[in-house]
């Protein structure tokens, strides 16, 4: 007997929206019933376009006419916290986009919030969910590489230049933390997916943009309790506009082996003593990076059917939360920062 089909409804009808609602439309046991969004119109239209039954400018409006199972929170991370905690008090499971939230406080707040009132609380990260770093992990556990004992990352997009950048997003150039924050918090969380828990890291960063708060061209340097080494290197300045559908490249190197991914999601294998070779393509035809935000929403809606933990839970997601404030530490300091439970 199939799991009951779960009934949904969205906040946030913004340029991101989009890719949820298109990855939803695919998600078996989801219905998504409305959509919310306080700019006028901007829900209407929104609903036309991905097929959503009903739109509306007040939340709670939207929330006490639905009932709905979960909540999906597709809005700037300052709401995040407020909209979450509004949902757990109207017993409602909540899926919330990242960044978690702008503070360390905020985030400790939704996970107490979720917990007091008995709901569940799922941090959408679908960076992990890339069908290239999937299969990067199978090929790490099936033991390919022998001992893995480094890997880097190395992030591009080109959106990032000029008087107006960020076109899509433009709000980002006003943001006082941009790069790690909004951008490798992906990489961080990916990291610990592959490697496991990050021990310490160094991180340096600067701005290249001088119209922009934040940074745009960062390098951090990691430390995993598993004994492997990181790096990641990213900016966006001088990627591709549009950028390519991996936003980069990444390698994980053992003492058997490494495989690598290009820039266009393939994946590469090199044993030990041998010459390189292409794997079969992993990467699906529909779908936004390789179709990861429907993987993400798939895992999220059997989690929230069957009971099972959620590979990004809110509350062990604070250590990619803890893992971005300390590059942010580290960066001020000048120094290496460890990473210590979860804080």
């Amino acid at each position: 007997m199939s799991p009951p089909t779960l009934k949904g409804v969205m906040i946030g009808a913004g340029y991101f929206a989009q890719f949820h609602a298109e990855g939803w439309n695919r998600t078996p046991g989801a219905a998504i019933a409305a959509i919310a969004d306080a700019t006028p119109g901007r829900a209407s239209e929104f609903a036309a376009k991905w097929n959503i039954s009903r739109a509306d400018a007040d939340v709670e409006a939207m929330l006490d006419r639905e009932k709905p199972d979960f909540v999906d929170i597709v809005t700037r991370p300052e709401s995040h916290a407020p909209l979450t905690e509004l949902a757990a008090r109207n017993g409602i499971h909540v899926i919330c986009q990242k960044p978690m939230a702008p503070a360390w406080e905020d985030c400790l707040a939704m996970v107490a919030a979720c917990k007091k009132a008995g709901v569940r609380l799922l941090i959408h990260e679908n960076w992990r969910w890339q069908p290239w770093y999937r299969e990067a992990k199978r090929v790490m556990d099936s033991g390919a590489l022998g001992k893995p004992y480094h890997l880097a990352f190395r992030h591009r997009a080109g959106d990032g230049l000029g008087p107006a950048p960020y076109s899509l997003q433009p709000y980002f150039a006003q943001m006082p933390r941009l790069l790690v924050y909004e951008t490798l918090v992906h990489h961080l969380d990916t990291s610990r997916y592959l490697a496991g828990e990050i021990d310490s890291l160094y991180c340096q960063m600067k701005r290249v943009n001088p119209v922009i708060a934040g940074e745009d061209c960062v390098m951090i340097q990691l430390t995993f309790a598993s004994g492997i080494q990181g790096l990641i290197d990213g900016n966006r300045i001088s990627g591709k506009v549009p950028s390519s559908l991996a936003m980069g490249s990444f390698r994980v190197e053992g003492d058997k082996g490494m495989i690598r991914c290009s820039s266009g999601g393939r994946l590469f294998l090199t044993q030990h003593g041998k010459d390189e070779t292409a794997l079969p393509s992993v990467t699906p035809p529909a779908g936004y990076r390789g179709d990861s935000i429907r993987a993400a929403q798939e895992h999220y809606i059997a989690c929230l059917q069957t009971g099972q933990r959620c590979e990004s839970e809110g509350e062990d997601y604070l250590k990619t939360v803890a893992a971005v404030e300390a590059c942010y530490q580290s960066a001020a300091k000048g120094q290496v920062v460890r990473i210590e439970d979860g804080r």
